[in-house]
């Protein structure tokens, strides 16, 4: 008789798809589709309106998908990757992340056709999916007990506060407390920016200067890489709590002017004109652009004959800043995670165009140039920052569902 014991065989691992291996995998592409396909179904099919938009106005629709929805999804795919970058800690996989892709998609189907009905359930699902992503942005701060990079949970806690807000705002019909909560959202969103931003470029623009990643000639002014942050969060607590002072115009101002002083540092020579590099600075050069025309506007200045709109302003800040940021990290946090160096594909350079392109064909009528666009601009220039999420998803789908290839992420480093 056999007196041995045999020992049990270990578990063979869960395979999990690369897709889900790492938050930004996922969530970057369902951002890019979502960025590619409802612009698109709102200008073909809807002609700008929205079907079942019965007293919430379309316009507010519309910037609560672009900031909840695309840029929202893109924010997780940020924060669920950098956080457990940053504090050496298990990234979130699998199950984790189908659960916030779950709780982000119904209010995107509300939002699709402007369903006020459904406008509650919607805020609710929305509110979960902040909620969530607050939680995987915490626990490794818990888990390291460090209070380091402690901010982006007071901003994704904010962010979820304004999504309550305005649902709110929706549901009893105060569309002028909603429209300052949407600007409050978007100021949310530009301290997002201007925060991970400063920590990208510098890693960007050193691998720019020296590609052996050897040296790092580029050291900002530390105090360079706040003093936007706060400065938007002072402007958009002014806009949120005194719309009639004359405070937040100059507030405006003020936050342009720290935008235009950070680009003061990109004197680099012509590593500046490699497109992630120049993606970046263009970033910062329309949020200063557009927090002053938001500033001039609001204290009804013109400039050469030209009467500023705030809101024209605030499209420099939503397509050109935002939509160049995200763009910037799509590409650079695109290839870096996925064991590419920083040699981007055509598709790449395209779609930093596009994007730049729609936040000029937006805005240049308004602002007095390309005046034979009036009209037509507000579709081309959706049209133009669709192209510029699909152009990005037809490179780097394929590499988000691949397996990790070379030992770009293993560098301490990466973005």
């Amino acid at each position: 008789m056999n007196t041995h014991r045999h020992a049990a065989p270990a578990s063979a691992p869960t395979f999990v798809p690369p897709v889900l291996t790492e938050g930004l995998r996922l969530f970057f592409p369902v951002a890019a589709a979502h960025g590619a396909l409802w612009p698109v179904l709102w200008v073909i099919l809807y002609g700008l309106d929205l079907p079942f938009a019965a007293a919430i106005p379309p316009s507010q629709w519309h910037a609560h998908e672009m900031i909840y929805g695309t840029y929202g999804m893109a924010l997780a795919g940020f924060l669920t990757s950098a956080m457990p970058e940053w504090t050496d800690t298990p990234p979130r996989r699998g199950g984790a992340l189908l659960l916030l892709l779950a709780l982000w998609l119904p209010g995107r189907l509300a939002g699709l056709v402007g369903a006020d009905v459904l406008s509650p359930l919607a805020g609710a699902s929305d509110a979960a999916f902040l909620a969530v992503l607050g939680w995987y942005v915490l626990k490794p701060l818990l888990l390291r007990r460090s209070a380091r990079h402690g901010s982006f949970v007071l901003w994704v806690a904010l962010f979820a506060l304004t999504e309550i807000g305005i649902r709110v705002a929706w549901f009893v019909e105060d569309y002028e407390l909603s429209h300052r909560l949407l600007m409050a959202a978007v100021c949310i969103f530009m301290a997002f920016f201007t925060l991970s931003v400063a920590r990208i470029g510098v890693v960007v623009i050193n691998l720019a200067l020296d590609p052996s990643g050897g040296t790092t000639p580029y050291r900002p002014h530390p105090g360079r890489q706040n003093l936007a942050a706060g400065m938007v969060a002072l402007y958009g607590a002014a806009a949120l709590a005194f719309p009639d002072s004359l405070a937040p115009a100059f507030l405006a101002l003020a936050a342009g002017a720290t935008f235009m002083d950070r680009l003061t540092e990109w004197f680099i020579g012509r590593a500046l004109f490699r497109t992630q590099v120049l993606a970046l600075a263009l970033a910062n050069l329309f949020a200063g652009i557009g927090f002053f025309v938001v500033g001039l506007g609001g204290l009804d200045i013109g400039i050469a004959g030209m009467t500023l709109a705030p809101a024209t302003g605030v499209h420099l800040l939503t397509l050109g800043a935002l939509g160049m940021a995200i763009m910037a990290v799509f590409v650079i946090a695109g290839l870096r995670h996925t064991g590419h160096d920083l040699v981007l594909p055509w598709q790449a350079h395209a779609a930093v165009v596009a994007m730049a392109a729609a936040a000029l064909v937006r805005t240049l009528p308004e602002l007095g140039f390309a005046t034979f666009l009036m009209g037509p601009h507000y579709a081309l220039g959706a049209l133009l920052w669709a192209a510029a999420f699909a152009l990005w998803l037809h490179a780097f789908l394929p590499m988000m569902r691949a397996p990790t290839v070379g030992t770009a992420t293993e560098d301490p480093s990466r973005c």
